[in-house]
């Protein structure tokens, strides 16, 4: 069995990652016991012993971390807060936009944000192909699911039966902005609206898209046929050339680490909206991170996925 070290295991995604990794047939969790975890000496053995290891840790813990490690450790790491998003020497873990080769031979792996991996399914593959332009300025609206704002937001949640929606980064400053900038290679940085729906998991995530305003834009048919082809091969993320009569966010949902990405569009295609559906704590976390390990060690991509 291959040994995964998580740091960070008692928090949502790390509890996650942990329940999937012992479900795994080819990877075994390493977790530190309460006395251990906070123990600097003791994390900096788990890392440099492990074969690989998970950082579900706050941005200045997981940069932390990583001092921990030996220059001649052989441990692979995949960081699954924002710290190395955009970092010199990170590789970008969202294979399907063009990262798997890299993921695969690489020692130091970011995990995507669950926000950009909806901004980013649907937009990046667009703006590389030259089918929308990297120079209009975006906006981005989404809802997700109440577990992705950690321990504290999941108590006020639920200490407030009465919240029905909460939308935040108001100040239109998100630490999420750099990472769908420089992945999607825009010349300006998103207008990001984030919420989040008294569900505890899920996430649907839109772009709009004014195609008779955006100079340059190829028209909807194209758009479509270029995002068929790009996940044509996917069993992680299915387009879906339809138009669904309403999208929900079920309250009693499961763990999915799938993303559905569909092109809505009005009849005359002057006006459209990318949209993404997704498991903020799936494919927007722990499946993501699960994904990138089964690449890291060789194994089949979708091993242990919830697909």
């Amino acid at each position: 069995m291959i040994e995964v070290f998580v740091d960070g295991a008692s928090g949502t995604t790390g509890l996650e990652i942990v329940e999937r990794l012992c479900k795994h047939p080819d990877f075994t969790p390493v977790v530190l016991d309460e006395a251990q975890r906070k123990d600097r000496e003791a994390r900096r053995e788990a890392l440099n012993d492990s074969d690989f290891a998970v950082l579900c840790l706050p941005d200045v813990a997981a940069r932390d971390a990583i001092e921990l490690v030996d220059d001649a450790a052989r441990v692979r790491i995949v960081d699954a807060s924002s710290a190395h998003r955009t970092a010199t020497g990170w590789t970008y873990g969202f294979p399907e936009i063009g990262f798997r080769e890299e993921i695969a031979d690489s020692a130091r792996v970011s995990n995507p944000g669950c926000y950009p991996t909806g901004f980013l399914a649907g937009l990046a593959p667009l703006v590389a192909a030259g089918l929308l332009p990297s120079d209009w300025p975006y906006s981005v609206h989404a809802v997700s699911g109440y577990s992705g704002g950690g321990k504290a937001l999941i108590e006020r949640i639920d200490n407030e039966p009465g919240l029905a929606w909460r939308g935040y980064a108001l100040s239109l400053e998100h630490k999420h902005l750099d990472e769908m900038q420089v992945h999607c290679g825009l010349a300006h940085a998103p207008i990001f609206s984030p919420a989040v729906a008294p569900a505890f998991r899920g996430m649907v995530v839109e772009v709009p898209l004014p195609l008779d305003a955006i100079a340059g834009a190829a028209p909807v048919p194209e758009l479509r046929a270029h995002l068929a082809a790009t996940y044509r091969d996917s069993k992680v993320v299915r387009f879906l050339d339809n138009l669904p009569e309403e999208l929900v966010l079920d309250r009693e949902s499961g763990a999915w680490d799938g993303l559905v990405l569909r092109l809505l569009a009005s009849e005359d295609g002057r006006r459209a909206k990318l949209v993404a559906t997704l498991d903020n704590l799936g494919k927007g976390a722990s499946g993501a991170a699960l994904q990138n390990l089964n690449l890291m060690a060789g194994l089949p991509e979708t091993r242990g996925l919830a697909l």
